[in-house]
């Protein structure tokens, strides 16, 4: 005989509905901590000065106003501030791309003597933040005149994003199939032509999240480009922010605006390419 349910729920039922809404709160709570300071970012750069500078302070402003970012822009190199950064971001970001392609293809489909230690030196390399080496980078790039040039920031922003970049895009390789360059190169293709015509385009998730994490990395660095950028019509936008900082006092309102403004075109790379950062992010971490 066939048992009548009784139309209890099971407890296991009701510990999966428990726990999803633990995680659910969880979730809420990181989101809340995580967004917080880019609100109050947003909203100081739509406050009053006056409002910004007062002790009572709420989490809506009273009143709104687009002076600060009016002061942000008609502030003295704000225009080259902006084409250095883009010059610095643009040709870190595309020659990183290009060499971590590159050698993450040889990584990945061929074996070599020392290929095994290459890839330690890459993640021991990640390891170690340029910070830490700010003497030496100094000295070298000094050696080599590179200082107040911007060929000697990009040198430094492709090095420290290379590994990285490298070994992401390596995990993405050997998920494609040799056989894939295998019957390209018995219709006529060279390996090059393989890969140019057959992997490359296989590529695009892996690029996407190495790029977005390059691009990030450049764009948003400021330590090594004060030291190394010294005049001001030379000055990255993470530079120039410091501009706002006299000795009068600091102006909130257009260092908020101008911060906000400096995030806005990252955030519109990121949503383009969102989609295939996620596929790489993924795909990536499949085999080893």
């Amino acid at each position: 005989m066939k048992s009548v349910p009784t139309g209890k729920k099971k407890p296991s039922s009701d510990r999966k509905k428990k726990s999803r809404f633990v995680y659910n709160g969880i979730g809420v709570v990181a989101f809340v901590v995580m967004i917080f300071p880019v609100y109050w970012l947003v909203v100081s750069a739509l406050r009053p000065n006056k409002e910004i500078r007062s002790y009572d302070q709420t989490l809506w402003p009273s009143s709104f106003t687009f002076d600060n970012f009016a002061r942000a822009i008609d502030y003295e190199n704000f225009g080259t501030a902006i084409k250095s950064s883009l010059i610095v971001s643009f040709t870190a970001v595309v020659g990183a791309m290009i060499m971590a392609t590159v050698a993450a293809y040889a990584i990945g489909r061929f074996r070599f003597y020392g290929r095994r230690a290459f890839m330690i030196v890459l993640i021991l390399v990640q390891l170690l933040p340029p910070t830490a080496m700010l003497i030496p980078i100094y000295l070298q790039l000094n050696d080599f005149g590179a200082l107040n040039e911007y060929w000697g920031v990009i040198v430094i922003y492709l090095v420290s994003t290379l590994p990285f970049a490298t070994w992401m895009i390596r995990g993405f390789v050997i998920n494609i199939p040799k056989e894939l360059e295998e019957s390209a190169m018995v219709d006529g293709c060279t390996q090059m032509g393989a890969f140019w015509r057959i992997i490359f385009p296989l590529l695009a998730p892996g690029l996407a999240a190495a790029s977005i994490y390059s691009l990030i990395n450049a764009w948003n660095e400021y330590l090594l480009a004060y030291i190394v950028l010294q005049d001001n019509d030379k000055f990255t936008l993470n530079v120039w922010l410091t501009n706002f900082t006299t000795a009068r006092g600091v102006d909130y309102g257009a260092l908020m605006a101008a911060s906000t403004m400096i995030a806005i075109p990252v955030v519109i790379f990121f949503m383009f390419i969102q989609k295939k950062m996620a596929t790489g992010l993924t795909s990536g971490a499949v085999k080893g």
